[in-house]
């Protein structure tokens, strides 16, 4: 019966200094809460790296739709001597036609305007988010190109 006693002894004595110590299941704590924070700072690195890239393809997309549009010169007003020179039916074909063959067609979002001289294109994206929990980012970038005439003297259309 002694051996007994003092194994209860014992037994309460461990129970109470585990209870004095306060800590039981700190680690788990601890390592959920850096899970998820790790989880969430991957997802901010890899779909703020996805929307990056994605702004900088449509900002490159449209400066270049932009820049095809502005080439699209009428003969007639060049011969003329008129201010305006940009053919705006042809600015919005030739413009088109790059998107086009880039890949994000005319319409939906994406779109080309003509103003004098100034050929504007708006590219129109959306990126799907894989981890962070906000959906899908849906963004427009508007760039413009300007007609300028001249090698010295330069006069700009804009």
């Amino acid at each position: 019966m002694r051996r007994q006693d003092r194994q209860d002894g014992q037994d309460r004595q461990n129970r109470q200094a585990r209870r004095a110590r306060g800590d039981d299941g700190i680690v788990t704590a601890f390592v959920v809460i850096f899970a998820v924070a790790l989880v969430f700072v991957c997802g901010l690195v890899l779909d703020g790296g996805r929307i990056l890239a994605s702004k900088r393809e449509a900002n490159n997309l449209a400066e270049s739709a932009a820049r095809a549009g502005a080439q699209a010169i009428s003969d007639d007003a060049v011969r003329r001597g008129s201010a305006v020179i940009v053919d705006g039916a042809g600015a919005q074909s030739a413009a088109c036609d790059f998107l086009s063959r880039a890949g994000q067609p005319c319409g939906g979002g994406t779109f080309v305007s003509t103003d004098g001289n100034e050929v504007t294109v708006t590219v129109t994206r959306s990126v799907d988010l894989l981890l962070l929990p906000v959906g899908d980012q849906t963004f427009a970038v508007d760039r413009s190109a300007c007609v300028v005439r001249g090698i010295t003297g330069v006069t700009s259309g804009c």
